[in-house]
């Protein structure tokens, strides 16, 4: 059971409250964070005023720039080595860009998963047979003794610039740059990757290194690295740089993935760019990551980021089908996490790139270190893990070295390889390791930022702790509580029903929607409790509202509350009637209802309205199923219903032909009679879709040349007449995405026919 660690009085100088504008959370969160100066506030929260680090602190430095400066004006070939991972990827592009900038010679190899972490005997030879006279690394390369000293004896020279700790000795480089290698405390000493690079970089040529910001920032938040010091500034500047990029790489994610430059934070290079990244080095190449971070070709950058996209998709999914696996082992056999204090879990299909993104969640999950295990027959088996606080991984891998073939990574997330033959027997040592490491870690324990009332909860409060951001390791998201808290509501959300919807009251009758990921299958508390919870802005649909988020409770006296899992309404359903057009006449017949129907096939001789024609009314026949819940859960909070008749056929444009020639209509109608004027909701309702699948519609008919997109509003788009001219490559990706969006409705309108009308019910409660 988790302590809660309840705020602590503080005394705030009256010059530090003043230099934050007098917000009372704020100033105490950043005396409770050491910070205690107004000096030292104005540096937190504003890059302008934080002196960075000198490069030149970062042992053999000058050494490593004089020797490419060399290289440079020589002309000799200087080949990168890099990761495949996101960091990796970003050390890569960003040493790419700089030296080519400066006008050397240069290529670059990333490795393939299957090949595995590190430098390789085998590609190192061939760059090196291929001319290259100066080998630089970046994101690895601190332990490979083996490969520099191969690559001395072959002729050429060998930089590196990794962050990962230390071996023993240190390789036989020419320069060895890693912040481990600085005294602890050093602004520079938690530097990631892309860090490390972006400050030989910056040693080489500042006002180079510094277009790369963007760079700094991805690697960094994708890498989990501690936002303190010298990495907060790099990811304050970075995260500005990326929400005004001019890399087409980018800008094709942020179009496929539906990200809006400007509102880019630091949740959504851990959420949305980083896997998208790591999608390419998990189940591809990683040089197509390098490729997309560093074109200025439009096309090709719009040609990558829809493979990222399939690619990311393809990780979900081998995301969840692992996952099941895993918890399938476990329910199987509950020996393996009831008698061991790590888990350790293997399996011959599990695919090696996915393998760490699952151990992470488990070890969230049960909160013990968790490592699987790839193990294909008659192969080397390669395993992942995750730790949790106070468990340094590769110190426990160290205790057992004499079972692998080799290991490595952070404190937090290492690998390593093995015979399969000996996974028993490292199960045995590795919980004993752990066990060991474990005598010293205190009790789980939450410390709670600040308590508050539900009223409280307001974009406002998100726009003021927002000045703390960017949150992450080292500066985590404020963790708030509310006292005395029952639940009224729930629902399970997600593709796969993973998560939860819950809503929760207070005893002045106040609720509040709180979203709880992975939660679907967690307990709920009865009774009455406190809630720990973590807040945010979201702008769907471009609405910024406020989203909460469950992190833990606090259970009071034990009581028995009644959930209320019945909506406000009662339900009727006609789903399955024969002649569903005369039972809607007599329905009709009986007055006071009012028919909610979308789509080409509206009943004929009855009045109907769209979802933004409703009104509030007393019986609510359905007659289309809604494209999507969060249409359903709309068109009820407006009509508020005490009566739905469930009809919900389907509407038809289901198919990208039939619904492009509609949509082509209301197109040409806009622009005949609104200037291009194109509301979406509006055409959302008339054709049955929602607002964001006709966005995908009007993206692919510009693709096609039908139409041209002049300004995208949040809520209206200004078309003009199309140029006729058909961008093959674009269509390929503006189609897929359509297709997606269609399926996606599709697949809604199913369920929609199918569900029980409970459930159809309980889905749009509320909250």
């Amino acid at each position: 059971m988790t302590t809660w660690l309840d705020p602590q009085p503080v005394e705030v100088p009256d010059d530090l409250r003043q230099a934050v504008g007098g917000l009372d959370l704020v100033a105490q969160t950043l005396v409770r964070r050491g910070i205690r100066s107004r000096a030292a506030a104005r540096a937190f929260l504003n890059p302008e005023y934080y002196t960075q680090a000198p490069s030149g602190d970062l042992p053999d430095l000058e050494a490593a720039t004089a020797c490419l400066w060399r290289a440079i004006e020589r002309q000799e070939p200087i080949a990168i080595w890099g990761d495949f991972d996101a960091d990796g990827q970003t050390s890569t592009a960003l040493l790419l860009e700089t030296l080519r900038a400066l006008g050397a010679r240069v290529t670059y190899r990333v490795p393939r998963r299957d090949e595995g972490h590190g430098i390789h005997l085998r590609g190192l030879e061939k760059l090196i047979n291929d001319g290259a006279r100066l080998i630089l690394t970046c994101d690895t390369g601190v332990t490979a003794h083996d490969a520099v000293t191969s690559a001395n004896q072959l002729g050429a020279e060998v930089i590196v610039t990794d962050h990962h700790v230390l071996g023993k000795e240190l390789p036989p480089a020419l320069a060895v740059i890693n912040p481990h290698r600085l005294p602890p405390g050093h602004p520079l000493e938690a530097l990631v990757g892309v860090g490390v690079a972006y400050q030989l970089a910056r040693a080489l040529d500042a006002e180079v290194a510094a277009r790369s910001l963007d760079l700094v920032a991805l690697g960094t938040v994708a890498d989990v690295g501690k936002l303190t010091a010298d990495n907060r500034y790099l990811v304050q500047l970075g995260l500005d740089a990326l929400r005004s990029t001019k890399r087409p790489g980018l800008q094709a994610i942020y179009k496929s993935a539906e990200l809006r430059p400007e509102g880019i934070t630091e949740e959504h290079i851990g959420f949305v760019l980083g896997p998208r990244l790591n999608a390419l080095g998990r189940l591809d190449d990683a040089a197509h990551g390098v490729e997309l971070l560093t074109t200025e070709n439009a096309i090709q950058a719009r040609s990558l980021a829809t493979v990222v996209e399939g690619l990311n998709a393809q990780r979900q999914q081998l995301t969840r089908d692992v996952m099941a696996g895993a918890l399938g082992q476990i329910e199987r056999n509950p020996a393996l996490l009831s008698d061991y204090h790590a888990l350790v879990l293997s399996q011959t299909e599990w695919h090696g790139g996915i393998i760490g993104i699952v151990a992470g969640r488990l070890a969230e999950r049960f909160g013990k270190p968790a490592i699987l295990i790839s193990a294909p027959k008659g192969r080397i088996a390669r395993g992942s893990g995750r730790s949790v606080p106070g468990v340094d991984l590769v110190a426990a891998l160290a205790a057992c070295e004499p079972l692998l073939e080799g290991y490595g990574g952070h404190p937090g997330a290492a690998g390593f390889s093995l015979d399969p033959e000996r996974i028993p027997e490292f199960r045995a040592a590795f919980s004993q390791a752990v066990a060991a490491a474990a005598e010293a870690i205190p009790e789980p324990a939450l410390e709670i930022d600040a308590y508050v009332e539900l009223p409280d909860l307001t974009l406002g409060m998100v726009e003021d702790i927002s000045r703390l951001a960017p949150f992450g390791r080292g500066n985590p998201p404020l963790t708030l509580a509310v006292r005395d808290l029952h639940l009224t509501g729930r629902a399970t959300i997600g593709h796969t029903e993973e998560h939860l919807r819950l809503t929760v009251q207070d005893a002045g009758e106040h609720t509040q929607t709180i979203f709880w990921w992975q939660g679907a299958d967690q307990p709920l508390p009865t009774g009455t409790f406190d809630l720990a919870l973590t807040v945010r802005a979201s702008d769907y649909r471009g609405m910024s509202e406020i989203q909460v988020e469950w992190i833990d409770t606090r259970l009071h006296e034990p009581e028995t509350v009644e959930i209320e899992t019945t909506p406000p309404f009662e339900v009727r359903d006609y789903r399955d009637i024969p002649d569903a057009e005369t039972a809607l006449h007599e329905l009709i017949a009986t007055g006071n209802v009012q028919v909610w129907a979308e789509g080409l096939e509206t009943p004929a001789g009855i009045e109907t309205r769209t979802r933004i024609e409703l009104e509030a009314c007393h019986r609510l026949a359905v007659w289309t199923a809604p494209p999507g819940p969060w249409e359903w859960q709309a068109a009820l909070d407006c009509a508020q219903p005490d009566r739905v008749m469930l009809f919900g056929l389907d509407p038809g444009l289901g198919e990208r032909g039939a619904f492009l020639h509609n949509l082509s209509g209301l197109v040409r109608y806009a622009l005949r009679t609104k200037k291009g004027e194109f509301e979406l909701e509006r055409a959302a309702a008339r054709l049955g879709h929602r607002a964001s699948t006709i966005a995908a519609g009007l993206e692919h008919l510009a693709a096609t040349g039908t139409l041209t997109i002049i300004e995208k509003g949040e809520k209206t788009w200004r078309l003009e007449s199309g140029t006729g001219n058909e961008v093959v490559e674009l269509c390929d990706h503006t189609g897929a995405s359509l297709d997606e969006h269609l399926d996606e409705t599709l697949a809604y309108r199913r369920y929609f026919r199918k569900a029980s009308d409970a459930d159809l019910a309980r889905s749009a409660m509320p909250g």
